[in-house]
């Protein structure tokens, strides 16, 4: 499929500035709201990658990397069974780390659908020994226990013949050199119905793979408009590294805070005005990587998660299962001790909103009615002074047992005066007592 004005188009991918025909005038219903305020509520999340791509166990982009052409890559479905695979051990554990939702592959960029797909035949009941539906069984798994099932689609196809002209990846995939792009979308389309249609209330579609075609049209609207047709509460996101498009209902960050660029892909990633997310990883892989031992410590993870909520954003943490269905014991382990802690520091992370002190290298803060937390992640030294908040505050105290901080002033600063003895090795939270509460505002706004 071309656009309508290709010499246009190519001027304005030239000055980086490729229009976006997404779901224009879009206005969420108020199911739609409020999903938005839950997951704003929600903090923490299970992020699972999980395909046939980890019977090799060198991460998910294996097939890229390593230039696999489709007919070799077919080999490896009929290896992948993972009768070890127990839906309700995988949603204990989100629960057990103090986890609200999570968000799975329904299929990545080799294209390889992990439910029953009646579009194609490539997917998981038709194409392995194990012949079942793990995301129908995990959908169950989530509902029957309260938490949120998310499903990541690839957009980006290294498999499919219509999945052209190519992008910037997969080009060693043995496709034909023609297709026929309307009709990929079209089958995309039919997958994001089953997806809709055949596994409950979803929480909504995580969307990854738009930026292997940025100067493509890829319809969005028409994409769009069907999830909110078929499930108006479903929360519409893209990994794009962009600014929100119409007919988005959160924006996330990959491996990066709201409004920073360490990676090099969020350099066009202005902060919007929807709910936020940052997703990361346990290890430096998303994809089973058995020689990926580079495992974040508890206090990685925690300091992670609190500047996440600093940065007003939630954070879905990644694991990427074995091929027979268990997840590493390092992955369970870390993630039972984040649950440890969240379970005596909660209160300052769900529910709470950043701010009202923007992030400082010493830590961040959040707040929830009346209530600010400091969380001092770098302990600085005895005398922390902090930007005056926009309510008088009545008191300060250690949410760890409750005893008083003094407090003092010094022209337009707080001071807080810190007992060493008080330190914590992961986060000093200290709670501020304000005279008013402070109304949220939506992500994104300057303070």
């Amino acid at each position: 499929m071309r656009k309508a004005f290709p010499v246009l188009t190519a001027l304005l991918v030239l000055a980086g500035l490729t229009p976006v025909v997404a779901q224009e005038g879009y206005r969420p219903p108020p199911e739609n709201l409020e999903a938005r305020a839950w997951f704003q509520e929600a903090r923490f999340g299970l992020f699972i990658h999980w395909g046939v791509y980890s019977v090799l166990g060198r991460g998910e982009w294996v097939m890229h990397n390593e230039k696999i052409p489709i007919a070799e890559y077919e080999k490896l479905p009929p290896r992948f069974n993972p009768t070890d695979f127990d839906p309700a051990a995988w949603v204990a554990m989100a629960k057990a780390a103090g986890m609200r939702y999570i968000t799975i592959t329904s299929k990545h960029h080799d294209g390889f659908a992990m439910y029953d797909s009646k579009t194609s035949d490539y997917d998981i009941v038709d194409r392995t020994p194990y012949e079942r539906d793990v995301l129908k069984m995990l959908a169950e798994e989530c509902r029957k226990e309260g938490l949120k099932l998310f499903f990541y689609y690839s957009q980006l196809d290294w498999h499919h013949p219509d999945y052209f002209p190519r992008g910037r990846t997969g080009q060693w995939s043995g496709r034909p050199e023609s297709g026929e792009w309307g009709r990929y979308l079209d089958y995309m389309d039919a997958q994001l119905e089953e997806l809709l249609t055949g596994y409950g209330p979803l929480g909504g579609i995580w969307f990854d793979g738009w930026w292997d075609r940025p100067d493509a049209d890829w319809r969005l609207g028409q994409t769009y408009s069907l999830i909110h047709r078929l499930q108006p509460a479903a929360l519409v996101g893209s990994n794009h590294h962009r600014k929100p498009f119409p007919g988005e209902d959160f924006q996330m960050f990959e491996r990066d805070f709201p409004g920073h660029d360490t990676t090099g892909w969020n350099d066009k990633a202005e902060i919007g005005t929807l709910p936020l997310e940052m997703c990361t990883t346990i290890n430096n892989s998303w994809g089973f990587n058995e020689s990926d031992t580079r495992y974040k410590s508890l206090e990685e993870i925690v300091h992670l998660l609190v500047r996440a909520g600093g940065y007003d954003a939630n954070l879905l943490l990644n694991v990427g299962p074995k091929p027979d269905g268990t997840i590493q014991p390092e992955f369970v382990e870390r993630l039972a001790e984040v649950g440890e802690w969240l379970e005596k520091n909660g209160e300052s992370i769900y529910g709470a909103r950043g701010g009202p002190i923007t992030p400082r290298p010493w830590g961040v803060t959040t707040h929830k009615g009346n209530e600010v937390f400091v969380h001092v992640l770098d302990w600085p030294d005895r005398v922390l002074a902090l930007p005056l908040p926009p309510r008088p505050v009545k008191s300060a105290h250690y949410m760890a047992d409750g005893s008083e901080v003094p407090l003092g002033r010094d022209a337009d600063a707080l001071l807080l005066r810190l007992d060493p003895e008080k330190a914590d090795p992961l986060d000093t939270i200290v709670v501020l007592e304000l005279a008013e509460a402070i109304m949220p505002t939506a992500p994104g706004t300057p303070r």
